[in-house]
């Protein structure tokens, strides 16, 4: 899933840190008004989103691909230039996993009306035709909303400009499900259990996050270290020795090769107290990542290095043993007190980002809690303390002030000025209909008419107010039923919250590569994406790269490695046209490498006893040449793969163990062919690759061209010719991937 915010200011493109990982998002936090505040409004209404209000007059850009629903564009404003109605209402369906699909709404509403485009040096021709022009006279005040007909934007689309309401500029924003969409996807989440049970399953993104029970032992060393204090050559930084009096919240997530923990002591009401001031880092640990695992799981290493990402191996066929996949954590257990545990205890519950816990603030809030009463008015009892607590935090009336408007800034204020207040109403998901559907607005909103409502004694007002209301609402447009409530986000925590993800969707991964490359072979360019899409995702996830810096590069090289994912053995223009023409150095040998075409085992003689490759065999450079995504190559680094995967035993160095008779006298595995036949193996290679040597390191080093020259060198240290392609594909995958503009 890619996504980004409905502003794209030149701060949030800055590297990520370890106290900073998503910097785009930390700049458009920065634009949340103090009025807009969601989810409710200060006369108790309902508001489905927030106000945002970046420094200047800005574009305002699709939020991820999507359909049209339905749209409004203005030739001017209304109310003496003070409002804009234009909208557009997009509807986005995408992957956050292996079969997981999430279906949401965005809509993005005061749009700049066309006839202040110059004023505001607005060009419309960067927008989506259908948007240049208006959707009804340009003499009406509030022209017609109309339907979407299946038009389609892309992410970082131009959907208009800033344009303003009352006088006030702003965007308002939100992120919204149907009913259905929300429990095909939610039920599949912690959302709502107080009590969250760890699944087996493999929906695994973002950070990872650990319960560990009070009264758990926590030990000064890992049990098994030497005098040196190393484990298995390991060294391990001696910690203090305890119990712990509450249960913990561990929260792990890792950037630019660091590993960063926070941990929470967890009260019996539920409330955490931080442990951790800061983010605890342990420099290099990702980096290590391959080298730890190698020493600690000698059986296993993949399986190993997933126990130490992640806490538990997600692959599907795993290789340990039961007794080898202790996996030891230091954990701030109490204040100023370090420890060692075994997170892979059953009794230690193991969550990431895709359940939705609410031990890190998801409130689910419908049904019994419903914060809505049957006039569709706020009545849940949180958010009512909340416009009460507000009271005492008397701000001065403004000379002239309206009433409302008053109000609105007395509760702007408070949540405002308190952040632990503001971050709870982020995590609020509500049930509630939707403020632009027009079904029953008599009834939802009589009690504004009620003694201390905004419109008490003012029946003009509050008659004009309906009228307004009706102008703008657009629900009848859109197809979706009426009357209906929906699930709503506040859209800007939503966004930072997927932008974890990292899942890329069939529609996503088509935009990598411009189809043109695929039809030098006559295929469509889907077959070879959708073969090794799944395998992309689950190694992405496995070795962190599903990052927008790490995947461009990783992309970037592939273009070149495998030849656009098509080519995943080795193949030279020393191979004759003949041979070629046939592509049958890229079919599936299906009568295995000691059977391919004379043409290529002639040029694979080239590294016939090459020392450096570990190829000491007769046949061992056709044997071992070039395969998978990375185009590993010889026998010295399939062995290492082998023994990676636990195929081979790390006892086994001589790299013998690869049979010279053909891979149908024995075990699958042993033929070097699975690097090439196997869509996950043939991915994999390249991760293991990635995370075996710096590729990882130099990657982070951002999105430029040193950059891609450093990881080209790292990836083929011999092809002096092709850094300028790689150096292209790693833009145009950033293009697609990255948050610039």
């Amino acid at each position: 899933m890619i996504i980004s915010p409905p502003f794209l200011p030149d701060a949030g493109l800055a590297l990520p840190t370890g106290t900073n990982p998503d910097p785009m998002m930390d700049a458009v936090d920065q634009f949340e008004c103090a009025h807009g505040i969601y989810p409710i409004a200060f006369d108790r209404r309902w508001h489905g989103g927030v106000h945002l209000q970046p420094d200047t007059k800005d574009k305002v850009y699709a939020i991820a691909d999507g359909e049209v629903v339905a749209y409004r564009v203005c030739q001017q404003a209304i109310d003496d230039g003070a409002s804009h109605t234009g909208f557009v209402l997009l509807k986005h369906t995408t992957e956050t996993g292996d079969g997981r699909t999430l279906t949401f709404y965005s809509l993005y509403m005061h749009l700049l009306p066309l006839a202040e485009y110059q004023q505001h040096s607005a060009n419309a021709n960067e927008m989506p035709e259908f948007l240049r022009m208006p959707t009804g006279a340009p003499a009406a005040q509030v022209p017609p909303a109309v339907s979407g007909g299946g038009k389609k934007v892309r992410r970082k689309d131009v959907l208009g400009w800033l344009g303003k309401y009352e006088g006030m500029p702003h965007l308002h924003f939100e992120i919204f499900t149907t009913p259905a969409g929300f429990d095909a996807y939610f039920r599949h989440t912690q959302l709502g259990n107080e009590t969250p049970t760890p699944s087996e399953g493999t929906d695994w993104w973002g950070h990872a996050y650990f319960v560990i029970p009070a009264g758990s032992n926590f030990l000064r060393l890992p049990t098994g270290t030497n005098a040196d204090n190393k484990l298995h050559g390991i060294k391990f930084e001696p910690g203090q020795a305890g119990s712990n009096a509450l249960p913990l919240l561990v929260e792990t997530y890792f950037s630019k090769g660091a590993k960063y923990t926070n941990v929470w002591s967890v009260a019996q009401d539920g409330t955490r107290t931080l442990l951790t001031p800061q983010p605890v880092e342990e420099k290099d640990y990702e980096y290590d990542l391959y080298k730890h695992a190698t020493a600690l799981y000698a059986t296993c290493p993949s399986d190993g290095y997933e126990l130490l990402r992640f806490g538990r191996i997600l692959s599907a066929t795993p290789t340990l043993a039961a007794d080898a996949c202790v996996t030891w954590m230091k954990v701030t257990w109490a204040a100023n007190q370090v420890g060692y545990i075994d997170i892979n205890d059953s009794n230690i519950h193991k969550f990431s980002d895709a359940d939705f816990l609410s031990l890190m603030g998801w409130r689910k809030v419908s049904d019994a809690n419903t914060p809505f009463d049957s006039d569709g008015l706020c009545d849940v009892h949180a958010l009512k303390k909340l416009l009460a607590d507000a009271a005492p935090h008397e701000v001065p009336a403004v000379a002239g002030e309206r009433p409302e408007a008053h109000k609105t800034n007395v509760l702007s204020a408070y949540v405002k000025g308190n952040a632990q207040v503001r971050q709870q109403l982020r995590g609020f998901i509500c049930n509630a209909p939707s403020e632009w559907d027009s079904t029953h607005n008599e009834q939802r909103y009589a009690k504004l008419l009620d003694e201390g409502g905004s419109y008490h004694g003012n029946q003009q007002g509050y008659s004009d107010f309906l009228k307004y209301l009706k102008e703008v609402q657009f629900w009848d447009k859109t197809g979706l039923p009426a009357g209906q409530k929906l699930w709503f986000f506040h859209p800007l925590a939503f966004i930072r919250h997927f932008r974890k993800c990292g899942w890329l969707s069939k529609n996503e991964l088509s935009q990598i590569y411009s189809e043109s490359k695929y039809t030098v072979l006559g295929k469509a360019g889907e077959e070879y994406r959708e073969k090794y899409r799944p395998a992309i995702n689950g190694t992405f996830r496995k070795y962190g790269i599903g990052t927008q810096v790490r995947g461009s590069h990783f992309f970037g090289q592939i273009a070149v490695e495998s030849y656009y994912m098509m080519v995943v053995r080795e193949t030279s223009v020393a191979i004759s046209a003949a041979v070629r023409n046939n592509h049958a150095s890229i079919m599936p040998e299906l009568n295995g490498y000691l059977n391919s075409p004379p043409a290529i085992v002639a040029y694979f003689h080239n590294y016939e006893h090459n020392i450096g490759l570990g190829n000491s065999s007769v046949g061992d450079g056709v044997k071992f040449r070039g395969r998978g995504f990375k185009q590993l190559t010889g026998r010295y680094n399939y062995s290492e793969y082998w023994v990676f995967r636990g195929w081979l035993d790390s006892s086994s160095y001589n790299h013998a163990w690869f049979s010279s008779h053909p891979p149908a006298d024995g075990p699958v595995i042993n033929n070097p062919e699975l690097v090439g036949n196997d869509a996950y193996s043939c991915v994999d290679t390249a991760g293991f690759f990635c995370t075996r040597y710096p590729v990882e390191k130099a990657a982070d080093g951002g999105i430029s061209e040193a950059a891609s020259r450093a990881v080209s060198r790292i990836v083929n240290p011999y092809d002096v010719n092709s850094p300028p392609l790689r150096w292209t594909e790693t833009q145009n995958a950033y293009r697609i991937l990255g948050d610039k503009s």
